[in-house]
């Protein structure tokens, strides 16, 4: 009997739709008030994940959608870090 190996499944904050978690970029808010995109995808914090794309990236930043998901104000600069992966 062969065992299939489960893929993570995530959630994209700003399109609500389902990827596998590879696929998506991982936004951090750690105790200390940091925000800051985790590319290992284990930095220590609440999280919240973007399907990176140019429309994701202006939505969120329009729409607050990573603000209210963190509980935190998102600095201009985790947006353009996120510009950068793409």
């Amino acid at each position: 009997m062969k065992t299939v190996k489960k893929i993570p499944m995530r959630t994209c904050v700003v399109t609500k739709t389902v990827h596998p978690k590879k696929d998506l970029v991982r936004i951090v808010a750690n105790k200390e008030g940091l925000v800051f995109v985790d590319t290992k995808g284990k930095a220590n914090g609440r999280g919240a994940y973007i399907h990176l794309s140019v429309e994701n990236i202006e939505l969120a930043k329009k729409s607050k959608a990573l603000d209210r998901k963190l509980e935190v104000t998102i600095p201009d600069s985790v947006y353009e870090d996120l510009a950068k992966l793409l």
